[in-house]
């Protein structure tokens, strides 16, 4: 694996492990008042966009994390309705 390879992976694990404990938080609270719609959507708007750039020119690292960070995007704006 490759240094570049290894920065995706790490990176890209630390950006979206940063949305769990968020999510724990408004699962737990069963509050999502202080979410932002707007920041969620255009956050899960722009994870789709690096998506689709991944899978364009076949960066796996990309693709993965976006992937994952994308639903834990959806689950936060499902909280966001479900809990608002």
């Amino acid at each position: 694996m490759q240094l570049g390879d290894i920065l995706g992976l790490v990176g890209g694990a630390l950006v979206t492990g940063s949305m769990i404990p968020q999510l724990v938080r408004v699962f737990r609270l069963k509050s999502a008042r202080e979410i932002s719609r707007l920041f969620s959507i255009l956050l899960l708007l722009g994870m789709l966009c690096w998506l689709a750039y991944g899978v364009y020119f076949g960066l796996a690292p990309v693709i993965f994390w976006n992937a994952i960070g994308a639903a834990l995007d959806a689950l936060l704006l499902y909280a966001k309705q479900k809990y608002t």
